[in-house]
């Protein structure tokens, strides 16, 4: 058993930490709906953060106040309503940072902390635990759903949106999100897998651009008895829910029901590695796409169309 001291402690330096690259953003919008706030956080020496799309998308100018007191302007290098992420450059360098990590090794039950400006309140912290993974939350002005996500019940309030979540080592898991109305102990935060994603392709390209499927899917166990029918040492894998009539997954023969357990040779556990293997070199491409039917593992090759593109 750990000391209850001890125990504290620990949770005292995750925050010590992570504070330290904690913003509280103010987005200015147009005159009919003012000024909209939230938090960030910082994840690169040279002033690069990352914070909730619906805190900044529209907005003619964006200030950052960090730990320290001091308020930084920012532009918005990025925004990606499909995942509730935008990215933000603030007017400075060697500004404190928080490393992303990888948020397929959460575990339900895992510790977390939410960190934030819930209310206005800057730099307040609330603790619990990983609720579920893999849920779905409706992506807002985009119309599709963010897959992947993050449960938790760690108090998150308004003004929340756009922080960080923490894990027992101090590193960034999920960017918080969405708190459910009048629940009690259901908040959402986007996985940092999916946000390392979303970042990376916004600092090399400005935009992500994205191949298309036609697929709905959800991440799930997988049972050990499958896989050593099918073969497979995975453990983990994404089920596809629903296919689209005339897309990609339908041409190539993918079933709802059908386990994805790589793509392109490359191990799928979770919706943000489906995310990351249909970026931008997969479209037009064919690919192979390894899926367990039943007990058996097949072999598909899919072409992916951009997102957008016309049929």
């Amino acid at each position: 058993m750990i000391p209850l001291r001890d125990f504290s402690d620990q949770l005292a330096t995750v925050v010590d930490r992570v504070s330290p690259a904690l913003l509280h953003v103010r987005a200015l919008l147009d005159g009919r709906h003012g000024v909209a706030t939230g938090s960030g956080v910082v994840v690169a020496p040279d002033g690069y953060a990352l914070t909730n799309s619906h805190v900044v998308h529209g907005a003619t100018a964006v200030e950052a106040t960090l730990a320290d007191g001091r308020t930084l302007l920012a532009d918005i290098a990025g925004d990606d309503p499909a995942t509730d992420l935008a990215v933000l450059r603030l007017a400075g360098s060697g500004l404190a940072h928080a490393e992303l990590g990888d948020s397929n090794a959460l575990r339900v039950g895992h510790l977390v902390l939410a960190l934030g400006s819930p209310l206005g309140l800057d730099r307040t912290v609330t603790c619990g635990i990983v609720s579920a993974l893999g849920r779905t939350l409706p992506g807002g002005r985009t119309g599709r759903v963010i897959e992947g996500v993050i449960q938790t019940d760690a108090p998150i309030n308004p003004g929340n949106s756009g922080g960080p979540l923490a894990d027992a080592d101090a590193r960034v898991v999920g960017i918080n999100s969405a708190v459910v109305f009048p629940a009690q102990g259901l908040g959402f935060a986007v996985p940092s897998n999916t946000a390392s994603f979303v970042l990376s392709e916004i600092l090399a390209h400005g935009r992500v651009r994205r191949a298309w499927l036609g697929v709905s899917a959800q991440e799930v166990l997988l049972p050990a008895r499958i896989a050593r029918a099918a073969g497979s040492n995975a453990t983990r894998a994404v089920a596809l829910r629903e296919i689209a009539p005339r897309s990609p997954a339908a041409a190539a023969g993918l079933h709802p029901g059908d386990l994805v357990v790589a793509i392109a040779g490359k191990p799928v556990q979770s919706v943000p590695d489906l995310h990351r293997a249909l970026g931008r070199d997969a479209i037009d491409a064919e690919i192979v796409m390894d899926v367990i039917r039943g007990e058996r593992k097949l072999s598909l090759a899919v072409r992916p169309r951009e997102i957008g593109a016309a049929a």
